[in-house]
């Protein structure tokens, strides 16, 4: 489990138009929230990524860029994205290597069956690299109002 004060595992994986993005182009240049959700176009999925774009302006004016990260392939992200309007940039990790580094890859169990999917988690990281926050099993409903009140104490 990843903790404030660690180095932020470095990524590189494409986003909703098959662009690359390196996680290590925003070093010394822009804040970094990342947030891990399940599943493209679900309830609450839906409901964060919609907040967090709600508010793209604000993170946008503390120097601050949202990714969102899930399994789900470039088209499924373009779709979601086109279909909601959304502002944020989701990125596709097929292969779950990002999940892994982030350890948001887990057990769940729902009705007494047990299998692997995401745990919805946030990461707060400064223009270092360095996680300042990290929330794990996080509830979508007004997580991003929270998320922006913890980058504006980033100084």
């Amino acid at each position: 489990m990843l903790t404030p004060g660690d180095k932020a595992p470095p990524f590189e994986l494409p986003d909703a138009d098959m662009q690359i993005i390196n996680s290590e182009q925003f070093t010394g240049r822009h804040n970094l929230v990342i947030y891990f959700y399940p599943k493209d176009d679900t309830t609450g999925c839906t409901i964060e990524a919609l907040e967090l774009s709600d508010l793209s302006d604000e993170f946008t004016s503390l120097e601050t860029v949202v990714l969102g990260i899930s399994r789900d392939n470039c088209a499924s992200h373009a779709a979601f994205r086109d279909k909601h309007g959304l502002t944020v940039q989701l990125l596709a990790d097929t292969d779950g290597e990002v999940c892994n580094a982030f350890d948001v890859w887990r057990e769940k169990e729902k009705n007494g069956e047990k299998r692997m999917g995401i745990l919805r988690s946030t990461f707060i990281i400064d223009k270092a690299g360095i996680i300042r926050e990290a929330l794990y099993d996080v509830k979508p409903k007004g997580h991003a109002a929270k998320v922006l009140e913890a980058v504006k104490k980033i100084d």
